[in-house]
C-alpha cells in the first residue's frame, strides 16, 4: 500500500520543535516526505542543533504518524540542522568540556544582569542545550539564591585520580557560586588576587562536564575579576545588559568599550534592554515608559551591535527570582515568551560570530592600561 502524503502532514501540525514557535508545517521544516510499501521516509530540517532537540522531533514524529495515519508503518526519520556547518563551538575548546563561554556583563550596578543570566540559561535547557553558569560577582554572589539552592554545597568527586567540584544542579543548570562557600552574612573583604583566585578554581577545578553553554554572570564595572576572566578563559562572546535610562547607558557604554578592546577583543554580541516598560494589569494595552524609551536600542544602534530584545517592568520578574524560580519556567507566559526571544537572537549572534570570526583566545594584560602581548 501507498500513503497519502497530506495524511501525513496534517499528522504533523501540531510538533513544535524546541525552542520554536511554529509548527514543523508552518516553518516549513518538512523538506520531503517519501513512502514506499509500508515504509515512511520523512525529511526535517530544524533550527537548534542540540541532540536533544533532534531526537524529541524524531520521537514525536514518528508518534504522530503512528496514532494518526498507520501505527504498523515503518517510519523512519531523518532529522538535520541549519546550522550543521555553522557550529557553536569553537574546534578545539580551550576549557575541557565547554564549548562555549558567554559572559553576561553591565556597566552598571542593579540593572538586571544576574536575572537576565538566570532566565536565558533556563530557555537554553529548555531548548535542549546543556547549560552552566558560573556567578562571577565574587562581592555580591545571588545565582544560588534565584535557583533556590542557597543552603546546598557542591559535593567533591574523583575525576581521573584528581578531587573535583561538582557543580550543584537545579532546574537542569549546573551552578557554581561563591554564595555556596560564604556565609550569608559574611561581608567578602578580598584582594582582587584572592578574587582571581577563587574564580579559577570554580572554573579549573570543577568537574563541569560536556556543557554547550557556560554563562559567566560577572560583577558591574570593568574591573579585576573582568580581567581576570578574560585572562583565564577564552570567552565566546559578551551580552551586555542595561536599562534606558542614560546613566545606566553610560556605563554600558564603558563595558561595551572594554571587551572592544584590542588587548581584550571579546565580540559583543548585542544589547539587552531590562526594565523596558511598565504595564499596569488594569491597562494591558498600555506602556508606560518610566526609564525612557529605546535607550538599549539606540546604543545597539551607536555601537553596530545587535539590540537582542526588551524585558518589561513586571514583578513577577522580581517575585521569581526571590522565591529561587527564575520567570522563564512560566510556561506560554509573556515573560518565558520575551527571554526566549531574547535568547533566540543571541544564538543567531553567536552563529554569525564562529562562522565570521576565529575562536577567541585567553589574553595576557601587562599593565591595568590594556598593553598586551599575545
Amino acid at each position: 500500500m501507498s500513503y497519502n502524503k497530506n495524511d501525513i502532514l496534517k499528522a504533523l501540525e501540531s510538533i513544535t520543535a524546541p525552542g520554536e514557535g511554529k509548527s514543523l508545517i508552518e516553518s516549513e521544516s518538512v523538506k520531503n516526505i517519501v513512502t514506499f510499501d509500508k515504509e515512511i521516509i520523512v525529511d526535517v530540517t530544524i533550527a537548534n542543533p542540540s541532540l536533544q532537540a533532534k531526537k524529541k522531533v524524531e520521537v514525536e514524529i514518528m508518534k504522530a504518524i503512528h496514532q494518526h495515519v498507520d501505527q504498523k508503518a515503518d517510519v523512519k526519520v531523518n532529522v538535520t540542522s541549519e546550522t550543521k556547518n555553522e557550529p557553536f563551538k569553537p574546534e578545539k575548546p580551550k576549557v575541557p568540556g565547554i564549548q562555549n563561554i558567554i559572559a553576561i556583563a553591565s556597566g552598571k550596578g542593579g540593572v538586571g544582569k544576574s536575572t537576565v543570566t538566570a532566565n536565558m540559561a533556563i530557555s537554553l535547557q529548555k531548548m535542549g542545550f546543556k547549560v552552566g553558569i558560573l556567578d562571577a560577582d565574587v562581592y555580591g554572589p545571588s545565582t544560588h539564591l534565584m535557583f533556590d539552592v542557597a543552603n546546598a554545597k557542591p559535593l567533591s568527586i574523583e575525576i581521573d585520580g584528581r578531587s573535583k567540584m561538582q557543580p550543584v544542579e537545579s532546574y537542569g543548570v549546573k551552578i557554581l557560586s561563591l554564595g555556596f562557600f560564604t556565609d550569608a552574612n559574611q561581608a567578602v573583604i578580598w584582594r582582587g588576587a584572592m578574587a582571581s583566585k577563587a574564580l579559577n578554581q570554580m572554573i579549573f577545578d570543577a568537574h563541569w562536564g560536556e556543557l554547550d553553554f557556560l554563562l559567566i554572570d560577572l560583577p558591574p564595572g570593568t574591573g579585576d575579576i573582568h580581567l581576570s576572566i578574560v585572562q583565564s578563559v577564552p570567552v565566546t562572546g559578551a551580552v551586555i545588559v542595561s536599562t534606558p535610562q542614560n546613566i545606566a547607558l553610560a556605563d554600558a557604554k564603558k563595558g561595551v568599550a572594554m571587551f572592544k578592546q584590542e588587548s581584550i577583543n571579546v565580540p559583543v554580541l548585542g544589547i539587552v534592554e531590562n526594565m523596558s516598560y511598565f504595564t499596569p494589569a488594569e491597562l494591558p494595552n498600555n506602556k508606560y515608559y518610566i526609564f525612557g524609551q529605546d535607550g538599549a536600542k539606540n546604543l545597539a544602534e551607536d555601537i553596530e551591535a545587535a539590540f537582542l530584545g526588551e524585558i518589561p517592568l513586571v514583578q513577577s520578574i522580581r517575585e521569581s527570582g526571590d522565591v529561587g524560580h527564575p520567570a522563564a519556567l512560566q510556561e506560554n507566559s509573556p515573560i518565558e515568551k520575551a527571554f526566549s526571544e531574547i535568547t533566540k537572537n543571541t544564538l543567531t549572534q553567536l552563529v554569525k560570530r564562529n562562522k565570521d570570526l576565529p575562536p577567541t583566545d585567553v589574553v595576557r594584560i601587562s599593565t591595568m592600561s590594556g598593553c598586551s602581548t599575545n
